[in-house]
This record gives structure tokens, sequence and C-alpha cells, in this order.
């Protein structure tokens, strides 16, 4: 298996942990994103990121429930679906074709763009169901690390909210989701 799928499997099995621990009736808390509750979180993911396979390498992941009816089963079938893609051996034969970010494997694109949306929606349906926030320090860092640069670009993309201060001291985590624009 890849580095890359087994990164995939680490971070979705937060998630999915989280996903199967929301509190009966908590699916329809309100969640950091404004304008959604606990269950829009789990269906921005499996609404956009099957489409985005789809549209940018042809791969189709399979169909589940709604998020909206099934929160939990719709989260399951597009993980199962998308770690399967990320298993196979020949998941780079695929090229990722997107106007904005160009051309390239499949796996590549899934790891910039999919494995980071997860990891930081981890946190927002944790805080909207009161479960568990904590997120791997080690990976926070290095995604905080890496987004910081790009700051003007990712803030013009429409995608984050405003960054909201934190002390110099924070942990990487803090510093994470005050960069997206999360309330901490």
């Amino acid at each position: 298996m890849s580095e890359i799928s087994d990164r995939y499997r680490r971070i979705a099995a937060a998630f999915t942990e989280r996903v199967h621990a929301v509190p009966a009736g908590a699916w329809d808390n309100p969640a950091p994103c404004e304008g959604w509750v606990a269950r829009d979180v789990v269906g921005h993911m499996v609404e956009w990121m099957p489409h985005l396979l789809k549209d940018a390498a042809g791969i189709e992941l399979p169909a589940g429930p709604s998020a909206a009816e099934d929160p939990v089963g719709a989260w399951d079938t597009m993980n199962a679906g998308l770690q399967a893609v990320l298993d196979d051996p020949d998941v780079d034969r695929h090229n990722f074709v997107n106007e904005h970010i160009g051309t390239m494997p499949v796996s590549q694109a899934v790891n910039m763009i999919m494995v980071n949306d997860v990891f930081l929606h981890t946190w927002d349906l944790a805080r909207a169901t009161g479960l568990d926030e904590t997120l791997d320090p080690d990976e926070a860092a290095a995604m905080f690390a890496g987004m910081e640069p790009m700051d003007e670009m990712l803030r013009n993309s429409g995608q984050y909210g405003p960054r909201v201060a934190v002390p110099d001291d924070a942990d990487a985590q803090t510093k994470l989701m005050a960069f997206i624009g999360r309330q901490v």
C-alpha cells in the first residue's frame, strides 16, 4: 500500500470514529461552517468528493444513501470507495485533470485536496456534536506549515473564512483551525 493510501486510512479513521459516535439527535446541531449542521459536514464530503473524482479522473465511487437521510451510511459508503481507489496499485494509471491545479496522478490529487478536507472537517464534526476535537498534532503542524505561505490565495478562493487571531504560542491545531477561520 502506498503512503497516500495509509495517510487517508489514518485520517479517515479519525473522521469515521466521530461519525459513528455522534449522539442521537446531534446530527442537526449547528456546525462551525456558517449555515451548516453536523450532517452537512458529512454531506459536503460525500457530495463533492465523488463528483470531483469522476469529473477530473473518470473514476466513479459507489453510490450510497444521502447524508440527509443516513449520514453514517453515506460516509461509510464513500469512505470505503475512496479507500479502495487508493489501495489499487494501479490508481495512478489515471490522471487527475483540473483547470485550477493542472494534471497530476490521482493519488497525489486526492492527498492534496480530499485527505486534507477530511482532516479539517473532523474538527468541525466533533465541535458540532460535542465529541473529542483533538486532531493529529503532526498532521496539523504539517498542514498549517503548508497552508500559511498560501494565505492570500487560499483566502481568495472563498473556501475559508477570515483568519482568527490566536496567541503565537498556540498549539498547531489551534493555529490551523484559526487559520481557516474557525472560532477556537
